[in-house]
């Protein structure tokens, strides 16, 4: 991280099924979704924490690679009630 609190690190988000989605949400006195998008099956999408990104949710079956090892995000179909 540098000295504005942007990361410098990225994160990358491989979709392990269609439809995964990434959020978005802002900095500052009230944090608001700001951005989404859509992965399907396969696609890769690299993450950065800006100076207006504080925070990013996934939503969906997808590979999470960052700078302290991985994560399996699961779909809504496999999580436990």
């Amino acid at each position: 991280m540098n000295d504005n609190g942007v990361g410098q690190d990225y994160i990358i988000v491989k979709a392990l099924e269609d439809g995964v989605t990434i959020i978005g949400f802002t900095r500052g006195r009230d944090t608001r979704l700001h951005h989404t998008e859509k992965l399907d099956k396969g696609e890769v999408m690299l993450l950065q924490f800006t100076e207006y990104t504080s925070a990013i949710k996934i939503r969906g079956h997808a590979e999470i690679v960052h700078g302290y090892g991985s994560i399996y995000s699961e779909s809504a179909g496999k999580r436990e009630k």
